[in-house]
């Protein structure tokens, strides 16, 4: 369920299901891969203060496996 843990799914809508499947699968065969620097959830702050200085130079992902102070989470 998405709706527990407040996590939501989001769309650009540029694209439909087929056609993100035949760029996964391009970028698969062509060893193309997205460059992104992964934050703790505890990092969160710190990223928003990069964005606005413009200090980011690539995608923050943020890992929410290693969650501090979430329920469930270890």
């Amino acid at each position: 369920m998405l709706t527990m843990g407040r996590r939501r799914l989001a769309s650009s809508g540029a694209a439909g299901t087929a056609d993100t499947h035949e760029m996964l699968a391009f970028c698969s065969e062509h060893g193309i891969v997205a460059d992104i620097e992964l934050i703790a959830m505890a990092e969160i702050n710190d990223a928003y203060l990069r964005l606005e200085k413009g200090d980011v130079y690539y995608r923050f992902v943020i890992d929410m496996g290693k969650g501090q102070g979430l329920a469930g989470s270890r």
